[in-house]
């Protein structure tokens, strides 16, 4: 649980379970009027079914925050390792849920 000091530093502390992380090699984001929910899916070839593995769930405008945050530490990283070459198109889920195509169940 986060803890406020003095000073207006939190104290973040990190859970042994929670500091191994969850492998993720898609996402699905979603929002409602008050809400932001981030599903985070773990796709195995050759198996039909894939699982979300974790749900986020922010308000608007800590997804501003994490957009915003997520797009500086892109920027960084290319600028350190080179440009980020997407060299597979994304694979999204039909708008209905998380139902495989026809003919892939």
């Amino acid at each position: 649980m986060a803890e406020k000091n003095n000073n207006n530093q939190i104290n973040i502390e990190l859970p042994e379970e929670v500091a191994e992380g969850t492998y993720a090699n898609m996402a699905i984001v979603s929002h409602s009027h008050a809400e932001f929910v981030l599903d985070f899916i773990r796709m195995v070839p050759g198996v039909p079914k894939a699982k979300v593995k974790s749900r986020i769930i922010l308000t608007p405008q800590h997804a501003k925050r994490m957009m915003r945050a997520l797009a500086d530490n892109l920027n960084k990283y290319e600028r350190q390792f080179g440009t980020i070459v997407e060299n597979e198109p994304p694979n999204i889920p039909p708008m209905g849920g998380y139902n495989a195509p026809p003919g892939q169940a």
